[in-house]
């Protein structure tokens, strides 16, 4: 396998966004906290090589973070949003200038495809010009009073603190969503990303805050806490901490939402996907194959957007199989920094036998795998996280079909009857994040969107489930949380609502026509 990038490449890029050897966990901005607590590793899932380290931040730093966020609220939600955006557009630019080395590091530290890191990075650019028009956006209401020289109207204030947990599989994007939001909205916002990918976080770090101080943006507006599960309990336990946003498994999802839930705060919340694509008799062949392959083994499968499922009409069955099979075997796998392969590693080595415990619970349930699921050697693919993608004929109802695998692991299934029997199906699960149907029927389409069709947050019709633009909200229902972040009027859970009713009369008249004559 040619190698893409080498030793001097990531020193390179290392040194640009100003990453050390050993590097501290906790910042205001300018300032890093140089607690020396548990050190955190990155290794490459692409080869295994150790990149840097990070200590972990103490829960004196995050009180430390904290304090300055909440001193920078002052000052920061005063400033006027159209001011805000225009240093979120400046933060836009300077991502653009930073884009080729920041979506390779993505790549490297995480292991997804150079494109997908690439994209990744578009994404944040993107999130930013949304953020920047939003700023000039910011809409309340006006209601007509009952009151005769009354009048009513809603408006839209910042919260806080917006405390911020993401996952290892979008290491930089989701941050984005967040904080371009909440900042144009007044916020300020504090980081906990994933302790698997540190790295990326302190080069967003870096970036922001050689904007924020060219703009004079107070210190604390951006904070970042690098450190495992203790941090996150401490964000979500937190009172000073109206809004949590976490983006991560169901379990975890359940763990910060109770605890957020607790002191009545607020949390959004983007948890695990089970998404499947239904595929009608009617469907276009040529849309079918690339829209499922593409969903089930970009980023190999570590995407809350990831096909987890085809749901296949009985009458196309075997010629759908048996397309996918072969364009599974053109699937190239190897370094994702090389365009020229469609797959990369693993997160790490416990995410691969993840993987293979689901393919062994399929079968004893009775799948057959139909191809993949090995674990790949030799050359190339020493870090022992590459696994082939697998295609496993199953049934909905198995238990492990009723569950999210973070890993490249398709289940395909038969229905048979009308598309009311496939949305049957593809409901079956506890999660609602993202579904798809394939199909020229007009009928099958409208009764897939319609109140009785598809219960997840997003349902597309003839593109796959992977892969969101950013001017929608995303999320998605049941188990998935119920959060919206992204476009559309995410905006408002970052901000607090308020009524108002105004009094330009000289008398007091009561609601609903009551008297209080004194």
């Amino acid at each position: 396998m040619a190698e893409v990038i080498n030793a001097t490449d990531i020193q390179r890029i290392l040194d640009k966004f100003n990453i050390e050897t050993e590097n501290n966990g906790a910042s205001t901005g300018g300032k890093w906290f140089r607690t020396r607590g548990e050190v955190i590793q990155s290794i490459s899932p692409v080869d295994a090589n150790p990149i840097a380290s990070v200590y972990a931040a103490s829960e004196a730093d995050y009180e430390a973070v904290v304090l300055k966020a909440e001193e920078a609220f002052k000052a920061w939600r005063l400033w006027p949003a159209p001011k805000r955006g225009e240093v979120i557009r400046q933060l836009g630019m300077k991502l653009r200038e930073h884009k080729d080395d920041l979506g390779h590091l993505v790549s490297y530290e995480m292991g997804k495809s150079l494109q997908e890191g690439l994209g990744e990075v578009q994404e944040m650019i993107d999130i930013c010009d949304f953020a920047v028009g939003l700023s000039r956006q910011l809409y309340g209401l006006t209601m007509h009073s009952e009151r005769p020289g009354h009048r009513m109207y809603e408006q839209y204030h910042p919260l806080g603190i917006v405390g911020i947990i993401s996952a290892f599989n979008f290491p930089v994007a989701v941050w984005s969503w967040n904080t371009a939001l909440a900042w144009v909205c007044g916020d300020v916002a504090i980081w906990k990303p994933s302790e698997k990918t540190p790295l990326t976080a302190i080069a967003c770090q870096q970036i922001t805050h050689e904007v924020f101080e060219a703009n004079g943006v107070p210190e604390g507006v951006s904070g970042l806490v690098i450190g495992g599960p203790e941090i996150g309990k401490l964000m979500a336990e937190d009172k000073r901490v109206p809004l949590v946003s976490a983006t991560g498994s169901t379990r975890m999802g359940k763990s910060v939402g109770a605890a957020v839930g607790a002191r009545l705060g607020k949390s959004l919340l983007e948890l695990g996907g089970n998404n499947a694509i239904i595929i009608t008799p009617t469907a276009d062949l040529k849309m079918v194959v690339p829209g499922a392959v593409f969903g089930a083994v970009g980023t190999s499968g570590q995407r809350c957007t990831s096909t987890r499922r085809l749901i296949i009409h009985e009458d196309i069955y075997d010629t759908v199989r048996d397309a996918l099979v072969n364009a599974y075997k053109q699937l190239k796998i190897g370094n994702p920094l090389d365009e020229n392969n469609h797959v990369g590693p693993l997160i790490d080595k416990a995410a691969v036998q993840m993987y293979l415990d689901a393919i062994a619970k399929a079968k004893a349930e009775g799948g057959n795998v139909i191809t993949g699921g090995n674990v790949l050697e030799g050359t190339g693919y020493e870090s022992g996280c590459y696994v082939q993608p697998a295609i496993v004929e199953a049934k909905n109802e198995f238990e492990i079909v009723q569950h999210e695998t973070f890993a490249p692991i398709l289940y395909i299934m038969k229905y048979s009857g009308g598309v009311e029997n496939a949305i049957r199906i593809q409901n079956g699960v506890p999660q609602g994040l993202s579904s798809a149907i394939m199909t020229n029927s007009l009928k099958d389409s409208e009764a897939f969107l319609s109140c009785a069709g598809s219960d997840c947050g997003i349902a597309n019709v003839n593109i796959g489930t992977s892969g969101a633009e950013i001017g929608g909200a995303f999320g998605g229902e049941k188990e998935t949380g119920g959060g919206r972040e992204s476009g559309s009027d995410a905006w408002k859970v970052y901000m607090r609502r308020q009524t108002n009713t105004i009094n330009y009369s000289d008398s007091l008249p009561l609601a609903q026509g009551i008297k209080f004559d004194l």
